[in-house]
């Protein structure tokens, strides 16, 4: 279970995808240093977005390949629905 976690919001996901495109469309309401947006897996912080950074951050060891690994097994899901 995923949660996406910002200011004044607070949504659980069940898939990665889904978490990600809601985290990324909360980009731009980060408007000072102190605002974040983050990403859970459960309770482990996996994806935080700040301005402090030019580009979002991936949490821990191996989180980067696991999750690109979930989102191409998800678009493939997505895929095989659709025929």
């Amino acid at each position: 279970m995923f949660k996406v976690v910002a200011l004044g919001f607070s949504q659980e996901f069940e898939r990665w995808t889904d978490a990600l495109n809601t985290a990324k469309s909360l980009m731009p309401q980060c408007k000072s240093l102190t605002q974040d947006i983050r990403v859970y897996l459960c309770d482990e912080l996996i994806w935080l977005y700040s301005r402090e950074y030019k580009y979002p951050q991936y949490i821990g060891a191996g989180t980067y390949n696991r999750l690109a690994r979930l989102f191409t097994q998800e678009a493939l899901e997505e895929g095989a629905a659709e025929e």
